[in-house]
Parts: structure tokens; C-alpha cells; sequence
């Protein structure tokens, strides 16, 4: 099992654009930022693919989900955290490669400003 912790050993065709295109859509994108549209409907899993970049996400729709690493250990399970308000942003850190589970009744709908550069 190998581990690729360096986000800049993350491979290209990991990228989310590419390795899961049908559920992140490019509204966005210059050197410094990439403004990404994502939507999982319920009982659909998001293939493994990374986030490169640290950025504001904003929940237009909320749905639980469950997030797995390659090896398909679960790393986040929502349904044991506090329900994030729909209309709220949250910040994240670069995701290495993982999957996204859609376990909710709804659509999970989320717009995510990915910064490229800290200048």
C-alpha cells in the first residue's frame, strides 16, 4: 500500500476535473484560484480523485456522506458530526486521494474556491 502524502506527487489524472468529471464541473479558473461546482445525488460515489489546492467551500445543498482514503478506510462520516447549515462556508485543507459516498436523500451541492497561490 503506498500512501502519496505529497500533494504535488498527487498524480494529474487524479485531479478532480479529471478523474471525476461527471460530478465536478470548472465554473472558474486563473493562477491563482479555481472555482469548482460539485454535485453527487444520493446513492452515488464520487471516484478517487484529490483536491490539490486548500479553499472556501459553500453548501448549497446539503446530503450526509461518507469520505474514504484509496484503501477505502473511512476518514469522514458525516452522519457523526454536526449538519453543516445549507447557505454556509466552511474552509478545507488539499484532499489526498479519496472517494465521496452520497449516503443522504438529497443532493449534495457545493461551490468550492480552491486557492493556487498564498500571494
Amino acid at each position: 500500500m503506498s500512501v502519496m502524502l505529497n500533494k504535488k506527487d498527487w498524480p494529474e489524472e487524479l485531479d478532480a476535473l479529471n478523474a471525476a468529471p461527471q460530478h465536478h464541473s470548472l465554473l472558474f479558473e486563473n493562477e491563482s484560484v479555481r472555482v469548482l461546482d460539485t454535485r453527487v445525488p444520493p446513492g452515488q460515489t464520487v471516484p478517487l480523485h484529490t483536491h490539490r489546492w486548500p479553499g472556501a467551500q459553500f453548501i448549497l445543498r446539503w446530503s450526509d456522506f461518507v469520505r474514504r482514503d484509496a484503501e477505502e478506510n473511512t476518514l469522514v462520516d458525516s452522519r457523526t458530526l454536526q449538519k453543516i447549515p445549507e447557505g454556509s462556508a466552511v474552509w478545507s485543507t488539499p484532499l489526498p486521494p479519496h472517494t465521496l459516498e452520497n449516503v443522504g436523500a438529497s443532493e449534495l451541492h457545493v461551490i468550492s474556491v480552491e486557492l493556487k497561490s498564498s500571494t
